[in-house]
């Protein structure tokens, strides 16, 4: 997988940057370090609570297909920081638009829901 990405609209926005990276990378560790211990993701209508939970969906399921992603845009909704990302690659269909909210926990993200 490979990223593009814009720059981000906001300094504090750097742990979703470093989680970006690190998704694409494909550095489970690195991504696992911007979240908190009792981080909740959703994904694929899919609910992982706690990090061995998280590594599980980074091993697993972020890792099914090859895929680039382009960061369209980026901004806030109240405390979370919302994301769309355009993903292309070999998954059913071939593209998606997907919006990914983070909300953080200090400088750690503590939930990451990702839907279209």
């Amino acid at each position: 997988m490979t990223t593009s990405t814009q720059q981000q609209s906001s300094p504090s926005q750097t742990v979703v940057q470093a989680w970006f990276a690190a998704h694409e990378a494909q550095q489970a560790d690195v991504e696992l370090a911007t979240m908190t211990d009792d981080v909740v993701v959703i994904d694929q209508d899919q609910t992982y609570r706690g990090r061995e939970a998280a590594r599980a969906w980074i091993s697993g399921a972020s890792r099914e297909y090859t895929y680039t992603t382009t960061v369209l845009t980026s901004g806030s909704d109240g405390d979370v920081t919302v994301v769309t990302a355009r993903l292309e690659g070999d998954f059913p269909g071939g593209r998606a638009d997907l919006s990914y909210r983070f909300r953080l926990t200090g400088d750690r993200i503590s939930a990451l829901i990702i839907g279209s």
